[in-house]
């Protein structure tokens, strides 16, 4: 038998060199699969040990338009072996459905923004017949703020769905949400790894806009090293000027917490990245779950856990359980 492995399944090495630092400083081994294409044999077993998916829903983006049915099959083929899955074939089909994830939050008797799902185009309008205004669009597979536009009436909605401007979602389903405004002008992102929260993050929506992808690669032209302005962004940016969007909320103790480590538990994961946003009237409203989480350098300087560090504590640990000498 293979000496059994930690596997490290994703499909953006544009994403990896923070957990492969974390692997490297935690002194862990592992191997990485890249989900983009390939063969995957039914009838070959798979190699013993653990399989971590960070499979993402903005995929597509990135000309990785197979990574989410290519995951699909091989989650359910080591499932099927029995090998034991971090974030597995169950946790995907949250990371990739926003559907999925306000229908499974509202179960869990967690509050969501009012939504109404749109699958196709021409039903767009029909959704939002009615709906309140100002309200926002979103593609139900999303990531990196995809299709997210803010709409003052439903005019404006109606020029938007019929001009060539109007983004198609990959999978046809546009949302249509309630649109609120942030106490404090800023999201939390609640970062959780093996049942436990690992801190809060602040996230800057008066100057960041929709687009709050906390990864360092989401924010810097690999090519000039200079910031790239969010999705949304208000402000210009000189030169030399850092976004600085991410902050850790310390001491964050929001009841909710609460609720999100019995969600996970709930759901199987056990990596995630939940998002929710404090409105001016005092509710907090839970809009994305993020499996494939990421970490922002800034706020990992000034922390007192490392959010990578602490997943490749928790793999190790469950490599060792499940696996025992």
């Amino acid at each position: 038998m293979s000496t059994p492995k930690i596997y490290a399944l994703h499909e953006n090495p544009e994403w990896f060199p923070p957990f492969a630092e974390a692997f490297a400083a935690e002194g862990v081994e592992y191997v990485e699969w890249v989900l983009t294409d390939g063969v995957l044999d039914l009838d070959d077993a798979p190699p013993e040990g653990i399989f971590w998916s960070r499979i993402s829903a903005s995929s597509h983006t990135r000309d990785h338009g197979l990574t989410k049915d290519y995951s699909r099959a091989v989650l359910s083929w080591l499932e099927a072996y029995g090998r034991r899955t971090v974030n597995g074939r169950r946790v995907l089909e949250l990371e990739v459905s926003k559907v999925d994830q306000l229908t499974a939050l509202r179960a869990a008797g967690i509050d969501t923004p009012r939504t109404v799902a749109a699958v196709g185009r021409d039903q767009v309008l029909k959704a939002a017949q009615g709906f309140p205004t100002p309200f926002v669009t979103k593609h139900n597979q999303g990531g990196k703020g995809l299709g997210v536009r803010k709409f003052d009436s439903f005019d404006d909605l109606a020029d938007y769905v019929e001009s060539d401007e109007y983004e198609e979602p990959v999978d046809g389903i546009t949302l249509i949400q309630e649109y609120v405004v942030a106490a404090d002008g800023g999201i939390t992102r609640v970062e959780i790894v093996g049942g436990e929260m690992v801190y809060a993050v602040r996230g800057d929506t008066e100057r960041g806009g929709f687009q709050l992808c906390p990864a360092d690669a989401c924010v810097i032209d690999p090519e000039t090293g200079r910031p790239i302005p969010p999705v949304g962004a208000t402000i210009s940016m000189a030169p030399d000027e850092e976004w600085g969007l991410f902050s850790e909320r310390e001491g964050y103790a929001d009841p909710v917490v609460a609720k999100y480590l019995e969600f996970t538990k709930r759901h199987g994961i056990e990596v995630a990245g939940i998002e929710n946003i404090r409105t001016a009237d005092g509710r907090v409203l839970t809009y994305d779950v993020n499996t494939n989480t990421n970490y922002n350098s800034d706020v990992e300087r000034n922390t007192a856990k490392s959010g990578p560090r602490e997943i490749v504590r928790h793999l190790a640990r469950v490599l060792k359980e499940t696996y025992p000498v």
